[in-house]
């Protein structure tokens, strides 16, 4: 057992703001999601006409949802095919099933939400919808989830707006336990140097587009996020010191024999954590300050995107904006709180986005492990 290491006082100091400066917000939240427990809609409380089309295609699953006895997961995916990332998902809901199965639950697909791939539409004019869809994310997310049909909430996201769209819906809904299940990163591919150079002599016109197309291709290659350290590859960062992940699912490649092993607990683990149990866990209540504050030092110390000046603040049991939370929970002003953070919180990835390797050597090197024991590493689920 690891021996407990004291928090530091820049890290208590900024925590205690939060907690402060959030006291009335987060409280009016909590009393939301406390609402929706205990007086919201669920599946008990649905008609007989509503329950009935809430399970009339549930096939093997039918009679279980029926009969209301089993815990039953909402799966909200962003599985599409064209995003290298998210291609490994499609087979994931029926994989995902047959594990509630295990676990004496159920699973069904509670929505589907858009996946949009910066990658893709940087240069473009469709970038101009980037941020934009983040929002019809959380929508879609909220919309997914609001037939009443699910005590827990399975989410199957990981690119650049899709997760925080996800938290930011599901927030929503933060009396149900909810955990992402990453499909991770593809292999390392061209050497990043050697795709600069190649880079450099396209601008230079000393190579025409199949030379540099041939190496972006041998870049990009196969299923998962990119090999180098993005907004995709902090998001997983992120879930995993907010607990949010099953430990050690961050950046594990797809369709391995241990991505299956990580994702499969991942749904005996939600069928454990619901009000009915000895160890309920909510969202909710999983994401507090400290959870916050985790991943603001998680992303200082590994280098991470810069995108999330935008996400954090907004990934707090909802914005106002589109009424998705009715309430913020906590008020983070990230550049004060990055700056007393960043002296404190080091830096424990060595591989930079133009550096020499791809960002899935950064796994056995162990960054990520380092990062995450951080003195207020405190997993929301562990």
């Amino acid at each position: 057992m690891m021996a407990e290491v004291p928090l530091h006082p820049t890290v208590e100091a900024v925590t205690r703001r939060i907690v402060e400066r959030s006291a009335r917000s987060r409280q009016r939240y909590l009393d939301l999601i406390d609402r929706e427990r205990d007086n919201g809609l669920n599946r008990e409380r649905l008609s007989c006409s509503n329950l009935a089309h809430g399970f009339a295609a549930a096939e093997g699953d039918k009679a279980t949802i029926r009969g209301g006895r089993a815990f039953n997961i909402g799966i909200v995916t962003a599985y599409n095919d064209m995003l290298s990332a998210h291609q490994p998902y499609g087979r994931y809901p029926e994989q995902m099933k047959i594990w509630a199965r295990e676990a004496g639950a159920t699973a069904q697909v509670a929505g589907g939400v858009p996946a949009m791939c910066d990658g893709v539409t940087q240069g473009q004019s469709s970038m101009e919808l980037s941020l934009f869809s983040r929002d019809t994310i959380a929508l879609g997310t909220a919309v997914g989830l609001s037939h009443a049909m699910f005590e827990g909430v399975a989410m199957l996201g990981i690119c650049d707006k899709i997760v925080p769209g996800l938290l930011i819906g599901a927030l929503r809904f933060g009396h149900l336990p909810a955990i992402l299940v990453p499909s991770g990163p593809m292999p390392s591919g061209f050497p990043n140097p050697e795709k600069q150079r190649i880079r450099q002599l396209a601008a230079e016109g000393k190579v025409g587009r199949e030379a540099l197309l041939e190496a972006e291709s041998q870049s990009y290659h196969s299923p998962g996020t990119c090999t180098f350290y993005d907004t995709a590859n902090s998001n997983q960062m992120m879930m995993e010191v907010m607990g949010l992940h099953v430990p050690g699912a961050a950046f594990v490649n797809p369709g391995t024999k241990l991505c299956q092993e990580l994702s499969r607990p991942a749904v005996h683990r939600l069928a454990r954590i619901g009000w009915d149990g000895d160890d309920y866990r909510p969202l909710g209540r999983c994401i507090d300050e400290k959870a916050i504050v985790n991943a603001v030092v998680g992303l200082l110390a590994t280098g991470g995107s810069t995108n999330y000046a935008i996400h954090i603040p907004d990934c707090q049991g909802g914005r106002d904006h589109h009424r998705l939370g009715r309430s913020r929970s906590f008020v983070v002003r990230s550049s004060a709180h990055r700056q007393r953070l960043s002296v404190r919180a080091g830096r424990h990835q060595p591989f930079p986005p133009g550096g020499r390797n791809g960002f899935h050597h950064s796994e056995p090197a162990g960054s990520e492990l380092a990062a995450s024991r951080y003195p207020d590493r405190r997993r929301a689920q562990p």
